[in-house]
Parts: C-alpha cells; structure tokens; sequence
C-alpha cells in the first residue's frame, strides 16, 4: 500500500509541475495536442520547463535527483535550458538547516562541537542529494591544525531512499513478467545492484574507506589528486577530509583565464578512467561535474580533484580482460573479434551466426569512427547496440551498469571540454599497452612470483608423493585390463619424467625468489 500511495505521490507531483506535458510535447498528433491542453486547464505553469523539471526532481527525492544529475552531462540529448536547469543539482541541491548538521555531528561523537574541531562554518559550500559540505579546522596528533572539508549526512535519507526502491523493485518485477525482453534485460537484477550502490553511500565510512583506497591507487599517477580521509573524525553519519584548493571543472572559461590546458585536461579524463578500470578494477563511479575540479596550487596546478566516493565501481580479472579485449577489437575494427568475445562470454546464445552478429555491430559502429568527438554520441552509439542487442537476444549483465553510467559520464565532461577530442585514438594506446602487459612476458614473470612460495610449500611434499604413487603394487587385472599393462608402464616412466621436471621448475622458483629477496635486502 505504501508503494501505491508512492506512485499517486509521484505522478501528482509530475502533473503539479507540467511534467506531463514536457512528456507529450514530443508527439504531434492531433488527439495528442488536445490531451496536453486539456491537461495544462487551470495550472499555472509561468516557470520554464527546464526549472520545473529540476524541481521536480528536487521534491521527489535523492533517486531522482541522481537521475538528474546523470541526464546533465548529456546536453547531445536533450535542450540547452534543460541541460542548463538540471546542471544546478550537481551540487547546488537545497541544503538543510545547519543545526540539524551541528546535532548529528555531536550525535555521533557524543561531544559539544567545541570540543571537536578547532573551528567550524556553519554556511554549508557544497550540498547534494545525498549530503551536504562544511568546512572547518581540526588539530591532528601532531598538534597542527588541518584545513578540513566535514561531510553530513542528510537526515531521514534512509526512509525516503527504501520508499522508492520499494516502488522500483515493484516495478522492476512487472517489466521482468510482463515485458517479452524482461528476462534479457534482468530488471530485477539491475535495481538490486542501484539498491546496494545507494545504501553503500548512506555509510560515510564505507566512502572514506573507497577514497582511501582510490588515493592509493592513484599516487603513482601525476593526474588527479584524492583528499586524505582523518579516521578519527570519521562516523558512519560523518566524514572528514582534507580541503582541497581547486575551480569546479564546469566553470571552463576560468580555467582557461588561468592557463590551464584545457584539451590536455579532457585527455587525462580519459586517461584516468581507463586507468581505474583496466589496471586497478576500481573506479569512480559518480563523475559527474559536481564531483571535479581542477587544482589551482602551484605544486600540482592543472591536475584532477575527485571528490565524493560514495559510489565505487570493481571489476573481476575476468571482467577486465574481457572488456579491454572488446575495446581493443573495436579500435581495431575487428568486429569478426567482438562477435566472438560476445559468445564465448555467454552474453548472446551459443548458437548465434557470428557472421551476423558481425555485420550488425559494423553497421553501427562504422560510422563513427575518424570522426572528432562533436561529432560522435555514445548515447547515440549504446542506443542502436541495444537495438541490435534484441535481435540476438543479448543478456544485459548487471555488474557492468555503473561503468556504462561512467562511460556516458566521462563522454559528457569530455564533450563539455573539448568537443574536438577523439576518445577512441587517446583510449587505444593504453588498452593496447594493457593488453601486452597482461598477454606478455612481464605478466608470466608477475604470475611466478605471486606462486613461487605457494609452490616452495608444496615442494617437501614432492619426493613422498611421488615415490607412493610410482611404488604401488599392482592389483589382479581382468584379461582386457592387463593388455593395457605395457602402456601403463610407458605412461609411469612418462610422468616419472614429468614429475621430475616438475620438481625441477619449482627448484627453479625457489632459486628465483631468493634471488629476489636478497637484492631487496
């Protein structure tokens, strides 16, 4: 019942603000005209449509917001105003009382505000759906005082999230029943992981933990910077981190009065994904330009702020070897390959013409190619792919939601950056230089020794082993058995050999782990 009164809730709310309208005025049949007008009687609807659709979404809640947020990188998509509108939820969402902010943070430390933080700003600088930002300064355990960003938690997000992913869930379960691609495209499936993402980002010490690791992983990268998280600040409701210095990445004409490089700076967007994705497995999933800015410090001027880790992205070793596998067919025009993977994955039925498939995936992706990024819509491109994907009966796979989402996200900065970027030419040396590394002999040396001390253990083993199996008495054979007797004793004194050989590779290994430790001694 209380899915019921969401759904009445939500289409009231979208006939208050004229959605339904923006909706229908696509269509231009007669009987369609006159539904809109018969529908706008009596409303009073002076606000743009751009301003009513952020409203909107700002009045049902986090789950639309974020829809919005996604929507405003793809100005290829939809009409500048909207575009323009819906960039306003990046991280100007209506923040909440400031009191309300201070008694969750006395709340979850149990201790006046005072005694917490050497100073604090009331007037929050960053709000979104999920939390808002306010600044402030702590004394760390050597005494200095930091410069800090306090992150809080909305309050009552946990309820007005379930509502929502109640209706969705419902929903979800209609499409899988009634709609004859239900079982393809696992709605079920895909909300369960939209569940889990959401909740993840309700525990601000699970995203001071992913920004932690994300700092990690990219501190050997000159491109983009990671605030350093101070744990004992840090509460479920609660997370502080360094302030960074920095301009939003939206505001590109300051960028650029500054001197920043504004088409380096859409390459190492580029560069910085595919290096999340393909070397580490673990990405940025909300890079949304309320997310980024630029550092304006002089030691690391030029280079990427990330900011909100709320929502990660990982990918399995097989997961990324498929993918750049794909990415790499792609840049190649191996459409022949794509087919392939895309069967061998289970993606499409085993019985798929992969000559067919072929032909379809060249027909949408030839087109594109050699042609500067102005030019080029994924949006467009992932449209006519899943158009073709009904054909062949493709199986939507849920883990790889959030790097589609990504990807869309990463394509949108970039346009906004430099509509003259080519993504596939700057992404198809790093896919290539990565392949090599997995395929080639720094990845056979890598593998030897990740298992040179698992097979040092089994190494005493070895010798017992070997001589039970090759000391075992022989049993009474029936007649049909003991013709084979001569081919058994062959096979013996083959894996005799084997094991030997064995025995002398792993020696090998062993050898080859010492040497290593003693040059690191």
């Amino acid at each position: 019942m209380s899915r019921f009164f969401r759904g009445i809730a939500i289409c009231w709310v979208a006939l208050r603000h004229g959605l339904d309208g923006l909706v229908l005025s696509g269509f231009s049949r007669p009987w369609v005209r006159a539904l809109t007008r018969l529908l706008t009687l009596g409303r009073r609807l002076d606000a743009p449509r751009g301003q009513r659709l952020r409203e909107a979404l700002e009045e049902l809640g986090p789950i639309f917001v974020k829809f919005g947020q996604v929507l405003s990188t793809r100005r290829d998509l939809m009409p500048p105003d909207i575009a323009d509108e819906l960039a306003l939820l990046q991280d100007r969402v209506p923040p909440f009382d400031p009191e309300v902010a201070v008694a969750t943070i006395e709340r979850s430390f149990r201790k006046p505000l005072e005694e917490i933080f050497v100073s604090f700003d009331r007037t929050p600088v960053a709000s979104a759906s999920i939390a808002q930002v306010h600044f402030a300064v702590i004394r760390d355990r050597e005494g200095q005082e930091r410069e800090v960003a306090v992150k809080v938690l909305r309050p009552g997000m946990l309820a007005a999230i379930e509502k929502d992913l109640a209706l969705m869930h419902m929903v979800a379960g209609w499409v899988s029943r009634l709609s004859a691609d239900g079982k393809r495209l696992k709605p079920r499936e895909v909300v369960g992981e939209f569940d889990n993402y959401l909740h993840d980002e309700l525990d601000l010490v699970r995203e001071a933990a992913n920004a932690a690791q994300l700092r990690r992983n990219m501190a050997g990268l000159d491109l983009v910077l990671i605030p350093e998280v101070f744990w004992d600040w840090c509460h479920s409701d609660v997370m502080v981190m360094q302030r960074m210095q920095g301009v939003p990445i939206s505001q590109i004409d300051t960028l650029r009065d500054i001197g920043v490089d504004i088409p380096k700076l859409a390459r190492d967007g580029v560069t910085i994904f595919f290096t999340q994705v393909f070397r580490d497995g673990f990405f940025h999933a909300d890079m949304h330009p309320g997310n980024i800015m630029v550092s304006t410090q002089p030691e690391t001027f030029g280079r990427y702020i990330s900011l909100d880790f709320g929502i990660v992205g990982s990918l399995t070793e097989v997961d990324k070897e498929y993918l750049a596998q794909n990415f790499t067919a792609f840049f190649r025009r191996d459409y022949k390959r794509v087919a392939e993977l895309h069967v061998e994955s289970g993606w499409v039925p085993a019985d798929t013409r992969v000559n067919e498939l072929e032909g379809a995936i060249r027909t949408v992706c030839e087109p594109y190619f050699d042609r500067p990024l102005k030019e080029i819509s994924l949006g467009m491109v992932l449209l006519r792919l899943f158009q073709t994907s009904r054909r062949f009966h493709v199986e939507i796979q849920p883990q790889l939601v959030l790097l589609q989402k990504t990807l869309l996200n990463i394509e949108g900065l970039g346009r906004q950056l430099d509509p003259d970027l080519d993504l596939w030419s700057t992404a198809k040396p790093f896919l290539e230089q990565w392949m090599l590394e997995q395929l080639g002999p720094k990845r056979l040396w890598n593998e030897l020794q990740a298992q040179g001390p698992h097979y040092a253990k089994m190494l005493p083993e070895l010798p017992r082993l070997l001589h039970s199996y090759l000391g075992r008495p022989q049993q009474t054979q029936s007649e049909p058995i003991r013709q084979l007797l001569a081919e058994q004793k062959r096979t013996n004194r083959l894996l005799q050999g084997l094991l030997y050989s064995g025995l002398g590779f792993v020696l090998g290994l062993i050898v080859v782990q010492l040497v290593i430790r003693i040059r690191v001694l």
